[in-house]
């Protein structure tokens, strides 16, 4: 059965000598890995559609079963070649990519996963602003999926309070919070900032200025917050924070 939709490429993996394993993140089916033939030679009439990042057209054949239908056609809607050409940059996104991966089951439709990544990769191509618009991205993508940390009160008893528990995703109070592993301190601004994110569209993101150290606050506390629900770092967070400020910017 021929099957049509769009998608961007999250992974491509090398299948023996010139196939391709390509998965993309679609509105259609989430998820969804399909086997490419051939894309690795030359001339092959798959060209530069199966990059990472690359938004397509695609087509694509198999039982209405099968775990890896074949690729029958990929046209380029959108390359974003120049998110690719920043090693920096592309680092940083590979991070959101993996984090797609970590937490979208595969043929599983989400429209609006596949618009937020969309959007943010269009927002960064235009006006690169890429610690505040990843973040942005990462709070807006686990609220969709369900694991977003809640900041707003007391997890328990919707008290106020400014101590983030991991084990528990939320912020705790002290009454709340007795007998519970020592807590992750958060300012109110950074609080109200959360918020924001959480509730702000990405252009509007886009167009705000926060101090370095409001952002590392925020950011920090997702990574955190992230690593305790996966059990491990990301691997490409492991990777960036391994490279030299030299390294990162060759």
């Amino acid at each position: 059965m021929l099957k049509r939709t769009e998608g961007i490429v999250i992974r491509t993996v090398p299948y023996g000598e010139a196939d391709l394993i390509v998965t993309y993140l679609t509105p259609d089916f989430g998820i969804l890995k399909v086997f490419a033939k051939s894309p690795r030679k030359f001339k092959s009439r798959f060209g530069g559609s199966l990059e990472p990042l690359t938004q397509s057209k695609i087509s694509f054949w198999g039982r209405e079963d099968s775990p890896l239908p074949r690729l029958t056609q990929s046209d380029i809607l959108n390359s974003f070649q120049t998110l690719r050409e920043e090693f920096s940059s592309f680092l940083k996104l590979s991070e959101i990519l993996e984090l797609i991966l970590s937490f979208l089951p595969e043929r599983d439709a989400n429209k609006m996963a596949y618009a937020l990544l969309l959007n943010t990769l269009h927002t960064i191509a235009e006006k690169r602003n890429d610690t505040l618009l990843m973040t942005s991205f990462k709070i807006k993508f686990l609220h969709l999926v369900g694991f977003a940390p809640r900041l707003d009160s007391c997890g328990r008893c919707g008290k106020h309070g400014y101590s983030f528990y991991l084990a528990q995703g939320s912020i705790m109070c002290e009454g709340c919070a007795q007998r519970i592993d020592s807590p992750v301190k958060i300012s109110p601004v950074a609080v109200k900032f959360y918020s924001d994110l959480l509730t702000w569209d990405i252009m509007k993101v886009n167009r705000i200025r926060p101090s370095g150290e409001l952002l590392a606050e925020i950011s920090n506390l997702i990574a955190m917050h992230i690593r305790y629900i996966l059990s491990k770092p990301l691997k490409t967070e492991s990777f960036a924070s391994n490279q030299s400020p030299h390294k990162i910017q060759s």
